[in-house]
């Protein structure tokens, strides 16, 4: 199901609470969502649909696919560089650090063990 992209701070600020797999049926409606935005959107958090749970989405372009994380957590971080990007949830672009790599932890769908 595609869910409507949330513009509300006050939502958006919300602390992500653990996902449980309970949640993995939501991961799927993120997929949808983030599709169904592919054309101006490469990744996606749980909270600009409105849920303030530990779920991301992106697209990984070297793999062609999209990839479906619940409670994501980056372990290591390397070859730091700025870069402007926008968000669908917010107007405007923003200066962030990213990383040329990243390794992280997490559980795929209909995981049972949640932690890291």
């Amino acid at each position: 199901m595609i869910r409507p992209i949330v513009h509300s701070r006050i939502i958006l600020r919300r602390p992500a609470e653990p996902a449980t797999p309970d949640d993995a049926p939501f991961g799927q409606d993120l997929l949808d969502t983030l599709a169904a935005h592919a054309d101006e959107c490469v990744g996606m958090a749980a909270n600009m649909v409105g849920v303030s749970k530990a779920v991301i989405v992106f697209h990984d372009e070297k793999r062609g696919k999209d990839v479906l994380m619940y409670n994501p957590r980056i372990v290591q971080e390397t070859g730091p560089y700025e870069t402007a990007e926008g968000c669908l949830s917010l107007s405007g672009q923003r200066t962030v650090t990213r990383y040329r790599r990243i390794r992280c932890s997490y559980c795929k769908q209909r995981c049972y063990t949640i932690g890291y």
